[in-house]
């Protein structure tokens, strides 16, 4: 399902509409693509439009607030059509008939009125004839978990969502470096219209599982390279793991452990823009098993050298 458009702007159900036009207006500048060049900032606009274009019409918002997701499959004279047929039928609101609940909570009386003949042309009954005309299915939202690797190559996937009327399949094209929070749109795949009118469309919500050996920040990668003693004190040319194969890192003398390497370049491809960078974290290790040999050199380094890392530099 979308977000709640209330949590989209970060405002109240009860927000004024100066306040939910100021959380818009301040939003918008923070997020537009011109000014923020974050991968998710364009798709975090047009959501933030999305919102913005529902709750700032009364009339739009007070069927987004009975009807919530569905509020796109309600006639805009929904009231009056209600109206008419209760009056039609000697109906009268509060009469205890069918009572329909909106996404918060409040609800509005139907007695005496025959939804089917009132709604029937939207709600599959003659497919779009009669009443309301075809009317376009609404867009919805789901999520796909990735692990690293797969995001950073991109290619095709197959899953599996569940749905009212059971489980059904898609071939998903993941783009190369999709991150976390970015939206995957598969067309035609959401809501079904009524009528010809056209289907609404899916949303994929991407999100990163976690990895045991890559941290992201952004399309920044992090990860830990382990080295010898030796190397970390003489200088080397150790292999690092990246998503996309193994790379080379050369480890400066006098390396102690937490100090970062960079690989630029090396992230997470950006197709729009600057590919993210790889930081090569050192991690000194010693011999878990050390032999005879390598204790004795060590005693003698010990005994050679004055270096005291917990003295005060």
């Amino acid at each position: 399902m979308a977000r709640d458009y209330y949590d989209v702007l970060g405002v109240a159900r009860t927000a004024s509409p100066e306040e939910i036009q100021q959380a818009f207006r301040t939003l918008a500048r923070k997020h537009h693509p011109d000014v923020n060049k974050d991968p998710g900032a364009e798709e975090r606009f047009k959501e933030l439009n999305d919102a913005y274009s529902v709750l700032s019409d009364p009339r739009t918002r007070q069927r987004y607030d009975r009807f919530g997701d569905d509020f796109r499959q309600i006639p805009e004279d929904y009231d009056e059509r209600v109206a008419a047929a209760a009056g039609a039928r000697g109906g009268r609101p509060g009469g205890g008939g069918v009572r329909f609940h909106g996404a918060d909570g409040a609800g509005f009386d139907g007695s005496g009125v025959d939804f089917e003949d009132l709604f029937g042309g939207m709600f599959g009954r003659g497919g779009g004839g009669g009443g309301w005309g075809p009317v376009p299915g609404a867009d919805q939202e789901a999520e796909i978990q990735l692990g690293v690797e797969e995001a950073y190559r991109g290619g095709r996937r197959g899953i599996t969502l569940g749905g009212p009327h059971g489980q059904r399949g898609y071939d998903v094209t993941v783009p190369r470096g999709v991150v976390d929070g970015q939206r995957i749109r598969l067309a035609g795949e959401g809501g079904h219209g009524s009528g010809d009118a056209p289907s609404g469309d899916l949303y994929l919500r991407v999100r990163i599982k976690p990895d045991g050996r890559f941290r992201l920040e952004g399309r920044d990668i992090h990860v830990v390279v382990p080295v010898t003693p030796w190397e970390a004190a003489l200088g080397a040319t150790v292999p690092v793991p990246t998503p996309g194969g193994t790379a080379k890192v050369t480890v400066p003398p006098d390396s102690s452990s937490g100090r970062r390497l960079r690989l630029r370049g090396e992230g997470m491809p950006n197709p729009r823009g600057q590919d993210g960078d790889l930081y090569a974290e050192i991690r000194i290790m010693v011999p878990p098993e050390p032999t005879a040999r390598e204790r004795e050199l060590f005693e003698e380094l010990a005994a050679a050298s004055a270096f005291d890392p917990r003295r005060p530099r």
